[in-house]
């Protein structure tokens, strides 16, 4: 009889190679509405799936446990995103084969580090390296996107986006310094609904670190960031059981930030006003969103197929609205089985912080997740209209280096964490 070891590294290369078989096929239908003969765009889905390949032998050979389903999911939604973007932004393609291909290094090389409470003893080290970054994005960065915004530091003929990593080393920050001060936020001193010295004592260090880093990425107009930020810190303070005044003090500022950002920057009143009547500037600055509601609509159920539709006419739709375009050209249906492909990633992410170790890998897990999760939710949102657009990337299928790395990153940390655990299943 086989082992219980042979047959879970069996589910695990069968669930990867269907998601490769996927993605490859994927890219296969698109490639074939552009021309009829094979030529070197074929090599980039390839490569890529064959990386993944590479990966799961590696970690096999290593013999490094972790999650059997996350790097499935994963593969799926790269697959699938390369198909949509050879048909919308084909010139992009090279440049994303070589983010993918770092993006699986740093995964492999995250999954050397067995135990990731190593990681929070230098989390004031990390959260300062990160405030680093922010600032020298302010001091000496290059503009991204049509409003010319100074987001990214260039290196070369190479451009990467810091507040995607310092979105994972807030939340390593967090995790290190909320499991040190677990007692505090859940009992304090004076009662679950009052705020004693001692809390502001514990928690002032982690206010003053956050608000920086709050206040940096508004001073750079990152508001899309700077409310993805807020979401975690708020999740990861009620995953660590705070008490109930930490919470309603935390939406209270987020309403209070969300109404002093309509009035102090254009862009946010624009973006906004924007949300509530699109239609009411359709050729100029509700252009894009229309556009995009056009391409969800004409999907259908079933969609227009791979490679049929017309979202490459939307404005940034290799970026902000990806999701978008895999709408319309494979319907209702094929979204909503994206959506599900993010949930189950979700929900394993969450299961392997119910079964951490540990207090510092609970939070951690369940933040990396929580980020991961609220990322989904905050460009989907925008696009199908529920929330004002912020023009963050759908992870892994949107276009951009620095999302892509940064969230192998995540996985990586991921598939450590539940690696700990005895049950992985």
């Amino acid at each position: 009889m086989r082992s219980a070891s042979a047959l879970r590294q069996g589910s695990d290369w069968s669930l990867l190679s269907c998601a490769v078989v996927i993605g490859l096929g994927a890219f296969a239908l698109v490639h074939l509405t552009r021309t009829t003969s094979w030529d070197n765009a074929l090599l980039v889905p390839l490569v890529g799936m064959a990386g993944f390949v590479a990966v799961e032998l590696y970690l096999t050979r290593r013999k490094i446990h972790h999650d059997p389903l996350l790097l499935p999911l994963v593969a799926l939604l790269v697959g699938l995103g390369l198909a949509l973007l050879y048909h919308v932004k084909p010139q992009v393609l090279g440049q994303q084969a070589i983010s993918l291909l770092l993006g699986l290094v740093t995964l492999a090389a995250t999954c050397h580090l067995r135990d990731v409470r190593a990681l929070t003893r230098y989390k004031y080290t990390l959260m300062l390296l990160g405030i680093a970054l922010l600032l020298l994005v302010i001091f000496a960065g290059h503009p991204l996107g049509a409003r010319e915004v100074r987001l990214g530091i260039r290196v070369g003929a190479f451009s990467f986006q810091p507040s995607e990593l310092v979105r994972i080393l807030l939340v390593i920050f967090l995790a290190g310094f909320l499991a040190e001060k677990r007692e505090v936020l859940a009992y304090g001193a004076r009662g679950g609904w009052q705020l004693s010295r001692a809390d502001m004592r514990y928690l002032g260090p982690m206010m003053v670190l956050w608000g920086l880093v709050m206040l940096l990425l508004i001073r750079q107009q990152d508001l899309g960031m700077a409310l993805l930020f807020f979401g975690i810190f708020l999740a990861m303070l009620y995953l660590a059981g705070a008490r109930a005044v930490y919470l309603i003090i935390g939406i209270t500022a987020f309403a209070l930030g969300a109404y002093l950002a309509y009035r102090l920057f254009p862009h946010v009143r624009t973006r906004f006003d924007i949300w509530l009547n699109p239609w009411a500037d359709i050729d100029n600055k509700g252009y894009q969103i229309v556009q995009s509601l056009f391409a969800l609509s004409g999907g259908g159920l079933l969609g227009a197929g791979l490679g049929q539709g017309g979202a490459h006419r939307v404005p940034a739709v290799h970026t902000d609205l990806i999701f978008a375009a895999a709408a319309e050209e494979l319907g209702l249906l094929g979204a909503t089985a994206i959506l599900l492909v993010f949930a189950l990633i979700a929900y394993r992410g969450y299961r392997i912080a119910c079964r951490a170790r540990d207090d510092v890998s609970v939070l951690m897990a369940g933040g990396l997740t929580t980020a991961l999760a609220l990322q989904v939710l905050i460009i989907v949102g925008g696009v199908v209209k529920m929330t004002p657009l912020t023009g963050v990337t759908l992870p892994f299928m949107s276009y951009g280096g620095s999302s892509l790395i940064s969230n192998f990153l995540l996985i990586g940390l991921l598939l450590v964490i539940s690696g700990e655990s005895p049950m992985r299943r």
